[in-house]
């Protein structure tokens, strides 16, 4: 029997939609300045508005990981979900 996910899950999916959206919108831009030649300051500093964009995408699922996916996991006696939170934490830190 498949879980329905809870109404958290749901908005973070929807937040992750959105901005995953806005950061597409963002890479067409950044595109465009490059064809058309822009001053590569104003093409940096773009990239750099995506990454953070990105990463702010990369925390939103990560926190609902945690608190849907690693949670249950855990009380349902898997406590290799830990092992598992720790390597992704180590993987994003890089």
């Amino acid at each position: 029997m498949e879980k329905k996910p809870t109404n958290e899950a749901i908005k973070a999916q929807k937040s992750v939609i959105d901005r995953l959206n806005r950061v597409e919108g963002q890479i067409r831009g950044i595109k465009n300045m490059v064809e058309k030649g822009t001053y590569c300051d104003d093409v940096i500093n773009q990239l750099e508005a995506s990454r953070s964009a990105l990463r702010a995408i990369e925390l939103i699922l990560m926190d609902s990981h945690f608190k849907n996916c690693i949670k249950e996991q855990i009380q349902s006696g898997n406590d290799e979900a830990v092992d598992e939170l720790l390597k992704m934490v180590k993987k994003v830190m890089k």
